[in-house]
């Protein structure tokens, strides 16, 4: 069962330039990561975008979608910025019947020590394998329905909310 990976950017991928005083999206992390974890489970990954989530168009969502929906593979990961997130999980919706489809991302680039990439990442992989057909988003140890959740960006975490009245 070979897993597909699709990094689109965000800060799991961003670098620091010192002279700059700035981060920027730079080549995709996840590759390091899986290898430093020794991860076994057959995968491969493939850059669509190296963006801040903050700059995805709906072209982007559409680019992502259709990258997604082409791919043979049934359990996809994708590394996506965390300020739209959301909104990119519930673009893939209409692949879910046929296809797991799992987004991640991190709070602080996976360069950092203390960045949550590993683990988030971790997880993703994990929860790939093991749910049902259908779109999640996994950050901070937790799996959420992308229509019941939110960033807490005052927390700087995840969090689930509960579905709008009837």
């Amino acid at each position: 069962m070979e897993i597909k990976i699709f990094t689109t950017g965000g800060t799991i991928d961003k670098i620091y330039f010192d002279q700059k005083s700035t981060y920027e999206v730079g080549e995709p992390m996840v590759a390091d990561i899986l290898r430093e974890a020794n991860v076994t489970v057959p995968y491969r990954y493939e850059s669509i975008l190296q963006k801040d989530s903050l700059d995805m168009t709906d072209a982007d969502r559409r680019l992502i979608f259709e990258k997604v929906q082409a791919d043979p593979h049934h359990r996809i990961l994708i590394t996506h910025g965390t300020d739209t997130m959301i909104q990119t999980a519930r673009v893939l919706k209409p692949l879910a019947r046929e296809k797991v489809i799992v987004l991640t991302g991190s709070m602080m680039p996976a360069k950092f020590k203390t960045s949550d990439a590993i683990f988030n990442v971790g997880g993703a992989l994990v929860a790939v394998q093991v749910l049902p057909p259908g779109v999640y988003i996994v950050m901070n140890g937790q799996v959420f329905d992308p229509d019941r959740a939110r960033k807490n960006v005052a927390l700087n975490r995840f969090e689930h909310v509960d579905p709008p009245a009837a």
